[in-house]
């Protein structure tokens, strides 16, 4: 099944089953936002063992055998991609500057940086404004709705989950035939970005206490701030008044 069935089929469970849960969500301040934990530790589990096992592995050969400068290549080529997808959620969020400036990035890169391989548009000034389909569900006033561990995909919520089809119809694999290059694609950037975060899940490991709950408050803050552009979100959203106190 392709990555995009798979996340539309999960996010689909999710809200079919979960409808209740995500009332009580956005109900009353104190409602808790992690209501399937002891689920979500079982599939974070699953995960730490696959990467430990398999993906981190084949990351750091990876990252001792191909170059830095082939890594950041490799970066860059999806990174156009994003930008693409990240005007089109600029422009729904009414962010009209920051989406041609994302179209910019795109013409830019593809002319002049080789189909996107080398980053000429950030050296020429146009910094990267990274927005996907979770951020504008955000923007356009969902809320959070419950956190959740999806097998492989990692950490999410209800919107993000909702958002993920989307953001993955918007990736390269997507838009080609040939399902060879497809799955060639989906596996370079999965090492390729595992390779870039070793140093970042080494620090992690020696600091955090609890990992599961390091990440989730980790994730929760952070997609709240990329929702609300680093500003403080204003009292009655949902993801503010209901954000459970660190354990």
């Amino acid at each position: 099944m392709k990555r995009a069935g798979v996340a539309l089929a999960l996010a689909g469970m999710l809200l079919a089953g979960c409808a209740t849960t995500l009332n009580d969500v956005r109900g009353g301040p104190g409602a808790k936002l992690d209501p399937w934990e002891n689920w979500n530790r079982k599939v974070f589990s699953f995960n730490e063992a696959l990467d430990e096992k398999v993906l981190k592995p084949v990351a750091t050969a990876y990252s001792n055998i191909v170059p830095e400068l082939i890594r950041r290549g490799v970066d860059n080529f999806f990174g156009n991609f994003a930008d693409a997808w990240s005007a089109v959620n600029n422009f729904l969020q009414g962010k009209g500057t920051a989406g041609v400036y994302d179209i910019m990035r795109v013409g830019t890169n593809t002319v002049f940086g080789l189909g996107g391989v080398l980053d000429v548009a950030t050296e020429a000034g146009l910094e990267k404004t990274r927005e996907d389909f979770g951020q504008t569900l955000g923007v356009w006033g969902m809320g959070t709705g419950a956190y959740i561990v999806w097998p492989f995909f990692g950490p999410s919520s209800v919107r993000d989950s909702i958002g993920l089809p989307m953001d993955i119809a918007a990736s390269p694999a997507t838009v080609i035939n040939d399902g060879a290059i497809r799955y060639s694609l989906t596996a370079l950037n999965a090492v390729n970005t595992r390779a870039n975060l070793l140093g970042a899940t080494r620090v992690l490991d020696d600091i955090a206490l609890d990992k599961y709950t390091f990440i989730r408050d980790a994730y929760l803050q952070r997609r709240r701030s990329l929702v609300f552009d680093g500003n403080e979100p204003p009292p009655e959203d949902p993801t503010a008044a209901d954000a459970p106190a660190p354990r």
